[in-house]
């Protein structure tokens, strides 16, 4: 795909804007670039006066970031969203208005056949967002024992029937290596018994897991849930789209534990039925608010 292509449509884009609220001259952060949807809706907000940090930890995101949005009011850096205050102090910013992260996958990682995010793809099941850094998920899918792929299956998928998976994939490993992202779901779809209602793909669970064990997605998150309320000016907000039950506890629980943020959706705010149709890759998205408090409500 070349640089200055996107297939991605932001999730919950005018909720977003409606719950940030990113005033002219504003300074917004979209910690997760991807495609560049929230980023250019917050550029139109903030306008020339202002300012949009888009951070993401894939190189293709920022490639074509530099190719399409790299003008004022948009800066695109290639980092990690958890090390957002180390991006802000080499900017010489302050603080932040607003920052949002959609924890989701982009179309566009999906729509690349060289890095194993589709079921579909002949590649290599990488799974990695930034190839540059980490183990790629094959690797990790040939050396790990049944024992020990089922538990990651099962901690970061939530997937019954991961012992079954794991046993199928170790005793495949006899007759050869399984590198290619369809051979593996293909080798999930067998260990999984399908029922005729089943909405989403048997592979989908197992993908999921192995994508967040080598990004260490969980783990980011929870560092970035501890360091970005204090980027925050008083009356920023944090916007987050998470869409698995594992994110989105993650989430809940840190923003209603945080002294310095006061929640502002007490329930998830979720797509409609119309974003749905037009979109269903948002049909299990779910955004959550908070906003900065004044300093001296933080010290009582």
């Amino acid at each position: 795909m070349s640089p200055g292509s996107t297939q991605h449509v932001p999730v919950l884009a005018r909720e977003v804007l409606e719950w940030l609220r990113p005033a002219a001259g504003s300074v917004q952060v979209d910690g997760t670039l991807g495609g560049g949807g929230h980023t250019r809706l917050l550029a139109d907000a903030v306008g020339p006066g202002g300012t949009v940090i888009a951070i993401d930890r894939d190189p293709s995101a920022i490639e074509r970031a530099h190719a399409e949005l790299a003008c004022p009011p948009v800066r695109p850096v290639h980092a990690n969203y958890s090390d957002l205050p180390e991006v802000l102090s080499e900017l010489e910013v302050a603080g932040v208005d607003g920052i949002v992260l959609d924890l989701g996958l982009s179309s566009d990682q999906l729509a690349d056949r060289e890095r194993g995010f589709s079921f579909q793809s002949e590649g290599l099941l990488d799974l990695r967002f930034d190839r540059s850094r980490g183990e790629p998920a094959w690797r990790l899918v040939e050396r790990l024992s049944a024992e020990h792929l089922a538990d990651l299956i099962y901690k970061y998928g939530e997937e019954r029937y991961s012992r079954r998976i794991a046993r199928h994939v170790v005793e495949s490993r006899r007759y050869g290596s399984v590198r290619r992202a369809d051979e593996f779901a293909r080798l999930v779809r067998e260990a999984v018994p399908r029922s005729r209602d089943e909405r989403i793909d048997p592979a989908t669970r197992t993908f999921q897991a192995l994508r967040i064990a080598v990004n260490e997605e969980l783990k980011w998150l929870e560092v970035a849930l501890r360091r970005l309320p204090e980027c925050l000016k008083p009356g920023g907000r944090l916007a987050i789209i998470s869409f698995h039950s594992l994110e989105d506890r993650l989430v809940k629980e840190s923003l209603r534990e945080n002294a310095r943020l006061e929640v502002l959706t007490r329930r998830p705010i979720r797509p409609t039925e119309q974003e749905v149709f037009v979109n269903p890759r948002a049909r299990s998205a779910k955004l959550r608010v908070a906003e900065r408090k004044p300093f001296e409500e933080q010290r009582e």
